[in-house]
């Protein structure tokens, strides 16, 4: 950290501490690291939000897979109840539009390979 803040010095650029978070990924919960920036502690989280998808400290994916189903649900509903007549035809491009693309966001990342997390996603909202 000594070496970013001489970094930034150098080319006169200011960083918020206050914005910025730092998360350990690891299988054990209680490493105790501390970092700081110019004298102020850097503030440790168990999760961020990156790109659209939340990363555990554990990267574990439960979490995120429960905010994209309940979010899914959210444009399912918002479609049946806006869209009341609708050809099948219609149907399918706002559901590709708005349901699916909620499911398939970085799905590369999260993929739910587990058979806990396929169960989830198949079964609905989770609240």
């Amino acid at each position: 950290m000594n070496k970013f803040k001489e970094w930034m010095d150098t080319w006169l650029l200011q960083l918020n501490v206050k914005k910025c978070k730092t998360v350990s990924f690891c299988r054990r919960t209680d490493i105790l690291s501390e970092y700081t920036v110019s004298g102020k502690a850097v503030e440790k989280v168990d999760k961020i939000k990156d790109l659209g998808v939340t990363f555990g400290s554990r990267l574990k994916f439960d979490e995120h897979i429960d905010i994209k189903i309940n979010k899914a649900y959210q444009m399912l509903g918002i479609t049946r109840r806006n869209f009341i007549y609708l050809t099948a035809y219609s149907f399918v491009i706002l559901y590709k539009a708005l349901v699916r693309s909620q499911l398939e966001h970085a799905v590369s990342v999260w993929s739910p390979h587990h058979k806990l997390l396929i169960e989830k996603y198949k079964k609905g909202p989770q609240n």
